[in-house]
């Protein structure tokens, strides 16, 4: 049985930034482009993990829609790597049951090359039976410096402590 809200919020973190996004290689990926120009697009790997937010009130219930909650992870080159970047992920249940639907919205801050923030979201989908959040993607939606006018996706996958954001950027 999902046993708390505070459980949504670990699943959200393989989102967005939700994770959101979430959320990110087993091996050491740096953040560059791939050897084509930033004009054809970018394709790196991240790693996020969520840091210590304010606890959650442990409810014992499923989340009701309506329920919200916001969470901030760090992100990283590789796992135990040097830190490259942030996130901020918001996600609101907007459909309670089995399967139940949060929609996540986050703002991904990356330093170095490629430098910029880009915006995504998602509706992720979850089993509140289930503490184990299927990979999904996230539409990116905008971006700044490097990132000017970005479009595309970023792929969030349950990585242990870690997501895994495979970027999928285009201009």
């Amino acid at each position: 049985m999902f046993r708390s809200f505070r459980r949504i919020r670990v699943l959200g973190a393989c989102a967005v930034a939700t994770g959101a996004f979430t959320a990110v290689a087993v091996a050491a990926a740096p953040v560059a482009a791939v050897p084509a120009a930033a004009a054809n697009g970018f394709e790196f790997t991240v790693y996020a993990k969520e840091i210590p937010g304010e606890a959650g009130e442990e409810t014992g219930q499923a989340p009701k829609v309506g329920d919200s909650f916001a969470f901030a992870e760090d992100l990283y080159r590789s796992k135990g790597g040097e830190k490259i970047g942030r996130d901020g992920v918001s996600c609101t249940v907007v459909r309670a049951g089995n399967p139940s639907d949060m929609m996540c919205v986050g703002t991904f801050v990356l330093n170095g090359g490629p430098g910029g923030q880009l915006t995504g979201q998602a509706m992720v989908s979850f089993d509140p039976a289930d503490e184990t959040l299927a990979a999904f993607d996230i539409a990116v939606t905008g971006g700044t410096g490097d990132f000017k006018d970005a479009r595309g996706t970023i792929r969030s996958t349950p990585d242990g402590d870690h997501s895994k954001l495979d970027f999928h950027i285009r201009p």
